[in-house]
């Protein structure tokens, strides 16, 4: 699982890093608090799973009970930044690596 969650992070970073420049993608960023609270407010969206990133960074999966998701990444200042959002989040079954079910 693990190596699954590194390969879906590696890809997010690959397609972000492919937009023509930050300044035209114009990158949501803001107080990791404040964002969260827009994200609540806006999008009925809460914290479902997190993870630390290699770079220190912790990177958080929000979703709301009608599908929208959103990936968000925390450095250790506390500065949050969009990576991330869409429709139909679906939860799955929690497994093991290397265990059929």
């Amino acid at each position: 699982m693990k190596h699954l969650v590194k390969a879906f992070i590696g890809a997010l970073f690959i397609g972000w890093m492919t937009i023509p420049s930050v300044a035209e993608a114009q990158m949501m960023c803001g107080e990791r608090l404040e964002v969260l609270k827009n994200l609540q407010t806006n999008y009925a969206e809460a914290p479902i799973s997190l993870g630390l990133a290699s770079n220190g960074g912790v990177i958080e999966v929000l979703s709301s009970d009608n599908g929208t998701f959103t990936i968000i990444i925390t450095q250790p200042n506390g500065m949050s930044c969009l990576l991330v959002s869409g429709e139909n989040w679906e939860d799955l079954p929690k497994q093991v690596a290397g265990h059929k079910t």
